[in-house]
């Protein structure tokens, strides 16, 4: 394997760079593992059969460990949930999407502030800051990065990964099925397993680069550079039997409370489980 900060530059085609945005790479393009398996990342919802053993998982929970955190405060847990049972139920509130209960394994992220507010008990000092709105940010962004981390670790040993959002349809549901104390969140999950070798499913193209990075000063995009993309997702969806586009769900998904299904009421959810938002 090349060492992840030596850059490789090479005149293969850049499938990956390709996949992912539908345009050639640009010349000189550093090359390395590192990238191609960021690169060819998909979120697999089809899982063929197999277990993943615990070494794996202790690996991936490993890299999971290893991002970056806020001060240290390492805010964030996950669950692992193998259960079939278990998995059922949590299906059913994330959505009944069936892929949770057909993954090799099933990972609860939590934003997690009942460690730190124990250990504040336990030494007779309060834990007031807990209900502040930045803890619950810190606690979400932790998880959020050591989730990132994991699901490249996974990918890196051939695994499939997708995030699950829905845990938060009814996350106090899922809070008391997990048996999370006061202080910890069920933030997102993420089904993880061997990919179905006959899954059509590609990689999706995201936005051009130049719609998102900005150079000094935020610029919104031209419509010339949002129909371009249009027609990128389009003709990816194409290939899936799917008529869609990109455009019409990201406006469908600002129009209104119901676009959230039923994650409106977050802030109530947050603050019964000890996670205001002050």
């Amino acid at each position: 394997m090349t060492p992840c900060n030596v850059p490789r530059v090479t005149t293969e085609p850049h499938d990956g760079w390709t996949r992912r945005y539908g345009s050639p790479a640009p010349e000189g393009l550093p090359r390395n593992d590192v990238l191609d398996v960021l690169y060819r990342h998909r979120s697999v919802r089809r899982f063929g059969p197999g277990e993943i053993d615990d070494a794996a998982l202790t690996a991936i929970i490993a890299a999971a460990q290893s991002a970056s955190t806020s001060s240290n405060l390492q805010a964030w847990s996950v669950i692992e949930v193998r259960d079939p049972d278990r998995r059922d139920a949590l299906a059913r509130l994330a959505g009944d999407q069936d892929f949770i209960r057909r993954g090799g394994v099933f990972l609860v992220f939590v934003a997690d502030w009942a460690r730190a507010r124990e250990l504040a008990h336990r030494a007779g000092e309060p834990s007031d800051a807990v209900e502040y709105i930045e803890s619950t940010i810190v606690g979400f962004i932790d998880a959020a990065l050591a989730a990132q981390n994991a699901v490249i670790a996974a990918e890196s040993l051939g695994l499939g990964a997708v995030y699950v959002g829905a845990v938060r349809n009814h996350p106090e549901q899922i809070a008391d099925l997990l048996e999370l104390p006061d202080g910890a969140f069920p933030a997102f999950g993420v089904v993880l397993g061997h990919p179905d070798q006959h899954d059509r499913a590609g990689v999706k193209p995201r936005l051009p680069q130049r719609v998102v990075r900005h150079r000094e000063t935020y610029r919104l995009p031209d419509d010339a550079e949002i129909a371009a993309y249009e027609d990128a997702v389009t003709a990816y969806y194409r290939t899936q039997g799917e008529p869609r586009g990109w455009l019409r769900a990201a406006i469908a998904r600002v129009r209104d409370a119901a676009s959230l299904h039923g994650r409106h009421t977050m802030r109530r959810s947050l603050e019964r489980r000890g996670l205001s938002s002050r």
